[in-house]
Parts: structure tokens; sequence; C-alpha cells
């Protein structure tokens, strides 16, 4: 039996150990999904503001990206180290400290006075966000033994992941319709108090006894690695592939080298490598993060297609993409069953087959289409994601040792934000690549055109720049080189995920769900 350590909640008399059977697991469990949830719908929201917040603070272009990106790229460098500090001195420690600092911080965020401020506590509140992720999964695997049990507290937590992210554009538009910016990020702070109130009584503590010293190196080199790793990808995206960022990719990569070297030496080292050796952990990994490259260039820019090329409200944009978050939430739910009554390579193979084979329908996308294609799609995306991503989390948490869940969890999580990362720079790219290419229209000036070629929310501002009919023949033109870009980087995204299906079909073969490592048998 594993000798990890796990205590009661804060004020407790009387020790609970997480399997004993109580319904209060479950309330635990409900505490946990309100930092997942919370973390959703931060992730969606800033997009929404961007367009106030530029009003407000006057920042520029550079500013702007990086009010945007420094979040994500603070928490893509830190997963990995928060989720193994978790397991050293205890992942509730980690997860409610964490939930204060990301309260506090959503304040300053709030009434940010510069863009200077706003890019530092952006920055912050990135460190803060990486604590929770990690931490809610790897309390999930201690409270959860029960390999059914916890198959279905994962489709919860799933299921709330993909919620928070859909309801962040609909709380996010009817915030900014109503009140200023800042009130997207205040929104954090009732849903803090309670995770905080609730959970220092009820979750209960769980670390590795013998985890070994937390080795800073190793942290730094992570952090470097992967920070300058996904910078490189996206500022190539944005800008093509300059000298310096070459250096930063080169800087990245050698980082990774390092940091991978490293913990192959050290004896407790910040994440054991072994890991990656069991075929089911890296089979789900992979397939998590070639499910988000294939999906990052419609989701990226759906909103904009939405709310530039067909003319909905940020709400109604909101409301429009509601059908793939009911999918992802019912197929998270169900999930583990699907799993057991088929096979772990069959539901999650099924499921990103489903996907693939729903982004190759927006191949017949049009500016015009109505609603019925796009809600199709998205619920189908929303099934065929949700049920994928709840049984690749569910053999992560199965096929590692208790004492390394919060490291496990976190390799996952980062697999996400590289995914998004690569994806948006590559879907992205065909995407930005075949807009920019559209002829420029009879009657319109050349330099008109050239403007509206640098992004459609640049086209939309020339075009009402223009008089006469030219203003509109040029937005015309601007939207349908727009959708046709959409269709382009969701066939790209289609093939992905087809080819995803296959590597996940070949390297999950044999996996169950509940699987005991070797290290847990004892």
């Amino acid at each position: 039996m594993s000798s990890e350590t796990t205590g009661p909640g804060t004020g407790s008399r009387r020790t609970r150990h997480p399997d004993d059977p109580s319904r209060l697991r479950w309330v635990a469990l409900a505490v946990l999904v309100l930092a997942v949830l919370l973390v959703g719908i931060d992730v969606t929201v800033l997009g929404l503001a961007a367009p106030f917040l530029s009003e407000d603070l006057r920042p520029s272009s550079t500013q702007l990206l990086w009010i945007g990106d420094v979040y994500s790229f603070v928490i893509a460098g830190l997963l990995v180290s928060m989720g193994s500090l978790g397991d050293r001195i205890g992942r509730k420690k980690l997860l409610l400290t964490g939930s204060v600092a990301f309260g506090a911080l959503s304040v300053l965020t709030a009434y940010a006075h510069s863009a200077e401020a706003m890019i530092v506590w952006r920055a912050l509140m990135g460190v803060a966000g990486a604590t929770l992720m990690p931490s809610t999964l790897a309390l999930i695997r201690n409270i959860f033994p029960d390999p059914k049990e916890r198959s279905f507290a994962v489709g919860i937590w799933g299921a709330m992941t993909a919620a928070g992210t859909a309801v962040g554009p609909v709380v996010g538009g009817f915030l900014l319709e109503h009140y200023w910016w800042g009130s997207v990020f205040l929104i954090n702070l009732p849903v803090m108090a309670v995770l905080v109130a609730v959970g220092s009584k009820l979750l209960p503590e769980s670390r590795n006894p013998s985890p070994g010293p937390w080795d800073l190196p190793s942290v730094g080199l992570s952090m470097v690695g992967i920070i300058a790793l996904v910078y490189a990808v996206k500022e190539a995206a944005a800008y093509g592939i300059r000298w310096d960022v070459a250096v930063t990719a080169v800087v990245g990569v050698a980082g990774l080298w390092a940091f991978v070297r490293r913990q192959l030496r050290l004896p407790t080292p910040l994440l054991d490598m072994r890991l990656f050796t069991h075929r089911g952990f890296t089979g789900a990994v992979l397939a998590d993060l070639l499910t988000i490259l294939g999906l990052s260039g419609l989701v990226f820019f759906l909103s904009q297609f939405f709310q530039m090329v067909q003319g909905r409200t940020p709400l109604q944009a909101g409301v429009a993409e509601l059908p793939a978050a009911i999918g992802s939430v019912v197929a998270g739910l169900l999930a583990g069953s699907v799993a057991r009554r088929t096979s772990v390579r069959g539901a999650v193979s099924g499921g990103l087959t489903a996907v693939g084979l729903a982004l190759g329908a927006c191949l017949w996308l049009q500016a015009h289409s109505g609603y019925l294609l796009l809600g199709g799609v998205l619920l189908v995306v929303g099934v065929g994601a949700g049920l994928a991503f709840t049984v690749t989390a569910d053999v992560i948490l199965s096929t590692v040792p208790k004492e390394q869940a919060g490291a496990a969890s976190a390799v996952s999580e980062t697999a996400y934000e590289l995914g998004a990362a690569l994806g948006i720079a590559l879907l992205g790219s065909v995407v930005t690549g075949v807009y920019r290419s559209f002829a420029t229209p009879h009657g319109v000036p050349e330099s008109a055109a050239e403007h509206a070629r640098h992004s459609l929310g640049e086209a939309v501002e020339t075009a009402r720049g223009l008089a006469g009919p030219e203003g509109h023949t040029l937005l015309e033109t601007a939207r349908d080189s727009f959708t046709e870009g959409l269709r382009y980087g969701a066939g790209a995204g289609a093939v992905i995920l087809l080819a995803a299906a296959v590597l996940a079909w070949r390297l999950l073969r044999g996996q169950t769900l509940g699987e005991t490592p070797a290290e847990d048998a004892h």
C-alpha cells in the first residue's frame, strides 16, 4: 500500500482518509471544480475585453500582445514545477495559497492603471494559475481511489473545464455590455472566496512522504525552456521567422534538453522521466497535445468569424459557441462508462475521429452560412473532445503512483498549453496566409486594401472610412477571404485530428482505466 500522507481538512479532530466512503468526497470535488471553472472562464474573457481595455489603457501593439500572452506563457512555464511543488509541500496547501493569490491579483488586474501594470499583474496571475489545475487533478487522484468513482470524478472535472471555457464568453459578453472591462476579472472573487472557505474545511491534504528537495535549477530550466519555445512559436506565427525568434527557439530547445538530462541524473527529480516509458501515459499526453493543436485554428478564429463576419455581438457569439460546451459536458460525464464498455483506445480514437470529421465538414463553410452547419460542428466537436480528454486524463492519473500525481497532471496541462501555442502558430499561419492573399477589389484604393490585409479587424475599420460602395465591397471581400482561410485551417486541423486518432489507437492498445502502476501495488 502507498505510504502517501493524507490528512483531514483544517480544524478536524478526527483523521479522515480519503479512501473512506463518504458523501463528503463529492462535496470536496464540487469545491475543486470551482477552481477549474474559474480558470476556464479566465482564459476566454480577456479576448473579449481587449478592445475595451485598449481604449482605456492605450497599450502599444506590442504591449497588447503581451497582455494577451503573458498569462499563458507563465502558466506553461510553471505547470511542471508547481505540480511537483504540490507533491512536496501538499496539494491542498498549494491550491488554497494559489487561490488566495489569484483572487488578490484579479483585483489588481481589474484596476490596472497602465499597460505596464496590466502586464505585470497578468504575469503574476499566471504564477497563481499554475498552482490550480495540477493541484485539483492530483487531489482527485487521492480522494477517489476507486477506479470507477475516479473516472466519474474526472469526467465532472473535464466537464467543468469545458463549461468554464464556454461560459467565459457569455459571462464576459454580458458584463462588457453593462459594466467596465475590469468587471470580467472581479467575477473571480466570489468563486475564490467559496473555494478557500469550504476547501480549507473539507479538502484532505496529500503529499509525497519522501519527496526529496525541490530542485531550483530544474525549475529554472523547465521555465526557460517552455516559455522560450512557446514565445518563439507565437512570434514566428505572427511576424515570421527572424534571427531573434530563431535564437529564442534554440534557447528553448536547449533548456528543455538540459532539463531532461538533469532529471535523469537526479535521485529525486522534479519530473520522473521514466513516466514516459509507460506507453499509456505517453499516448495520452500525445493525444492531448495533438488534439489541442488541431482544434486551435478553429477555436481561436471562431469568435472573430461570428462577430466580424456574421455580425454577432460578443454575447451572441458566446451563446453561439455553447453547443461545444454542452456536448463536452455530456460526453465527459459518460466517458468512463463508454471506455469500460468498449475500450480506452476505442473511446479516445473514436472521439478524435468524430472531431476530425466535424472539422472536415467546415470545408463547406461560407461567410453567410446558416447556424445549422456550425452549430452541428460545434456539438460534435464538444462530444468528441470531451470523450477523448476525459479518458486521457483518467489514463494519466491511473498510470502513475499517487506520490507523483501532481507532476503527472502538470505534464498533461503543459501538453495542452504547448498544443495551443503550436496550433495557433501553425494553423493560424494557414488562416492568415490565405486571408492576406485576397486581391484588391475594383474601385478600392490599393493602400486601403493593404491596411485591410493586416487583419479582419483592420478591414472592418478601413471599410468604415471609405465612402460609397467601395467600403462594402472591401468588407465583403475580406470576409470571404477570412472564411476561406478558416476552411483551410479547419481542413488542416481535421488531418491532424485523424492522425491523432490513429496514433491513440496504436499507443493505447491494451490500456484499461484504473490500471494500477507497479509503484502503487505494494
